[in-house]
């Protein structure tokens, strides 16, 4: 089992949840609820795993804040 960390937005104009993986190609999907978009991107992820070719650019390390007067 791999562990793959995703990050989620919500588009103000559309009102979907935006998902995507940080350095792994194609990884990303969309949805109206959080569940749907959990499901969408676990199935974009292990559709992606099955080619053999694969390459994982980058390692997810966090997110930082910010403060900018």
């Amino acid at each position: 089992m791999k562990i793959f960390t995703a990050i989620v937005e919500r588009d103000s104009e559309t009102n979907l949840y935006i998902g995507y993986v940080p350095g792994f190609p194609g990884a990303h999907s969309q949805a109206e609820i959080l569940d749907e978009l959990q499901a969408n991107l676990r199935e974009v992820i292990e559709m992606l795993l099955e080619d053999e070719n694969l390459v994982v650019e980058t390692e997810f390390v966090g997110t930082q804040q910010m403060m900018v007067a």
